[in-house]
Order: C-alpha cells, then sequence, then structure tokens
C-alpha cells in the first residue's frame, strides 16, 4: 500500500523550532518532487515548500522562505521540514504530497498537481 505518514507536529511558542518527517512506503518516490503544504482553519489548503526527486532544488512560499527548509534523503524515503523561527500564523494541519509527474524539473506550489496526500500532523504556535 502506498501511503505517506507525517510526524513531528505539536506545540511550540513563537520563535521555536520544529521538525516535521515525512515517510514513504510502498512505491518509488526518489523519482518525484516532494511537497509540504498547510492548511489553518477556515482557510485554503497552501503552498509551503517542494523539493526536486533529486534534492538539488527547493522552492518556498513568501512566507515562510529564510524560516523553512525542505530537505529529503532518498535511501530512506524520508521528506523533512525544519520549521525555525515560528509565528502563530504557521498554526496549520501540515501536509506532505508526492508530485503526480515523474522526474518532473519545474517549480509547482498547485495542489492539484500533487496526487498523493499523508494524513497530515498539526503544529501549533502559541504563548
Amino acid at each position: 500500500q502506498v501511503q505517506l505518514v507525517e510526524s513531528g507536529g505539536g506545540l511550540v511558542h513563537p520563535g521555536g523550532s520544529l521538525g516535521l518527517a515525512c515517510a514513504a512506503s510502498g512505491g518509488t518516490f526518489n523519482r518525484y518532487t516532494m511537497g509540504w503544504f498547510r492548511q489553518a482553519p477556515g482557510k485554503e489548503r497552501e503552498f509551503v515548500a517542494a523539493i526536486s526527486w533529486s534534492g538539488g532544488s527547493t522552492y518556498y512560499a513568501e512566507s515562510v522562505k529564510g524560516r523553512f527548509t525542505i530537505s529529503r534523503n532518498n535511501a530512506k524515503n524520508m521528506v523533512y521540514l525544519q520549521m525555525n523561527s515560528l509565528k502563530p500564523e504557521d498554526t496549520a494541519i501540515y501536509y506532505c504530497a508526492v508530485h503526480s509527474a515523474i522526474y518532473y524539473s519545474g517549480y509547482s506550489d498547485d495542489a492539484r498537481q500533487y496526487d498523493l496526500w499523508g494524513q497530515g500532523t498539526q503544529v501549533t504556535v502559541s504563548s
């Protein structure tokens, strides 16, 4: 069964850090761009970051650029999101996702182009 499982969410104070992990199983994911998205209550799902299949290119939403870092370990089928200098507006459910195109070389912040999603992990930034 092909699936993604996120972990690492929790409660953190503003200015704090949190690391998320996404474990992929049941398939070969090292050929696909991977992305992180988030959805806050009452808001649409939004793009956070993406990393190319090789790990050589990364892309970030302006709102997280300079604070978040996406990385991957293809040997372990893992994708990570390190979040620093967290703000209350970062509070959301965070999802990892697999892009639908093999060896995709472009940049994609469109959730419709990702066809496999994890169940999400809650991140709450509050004092």
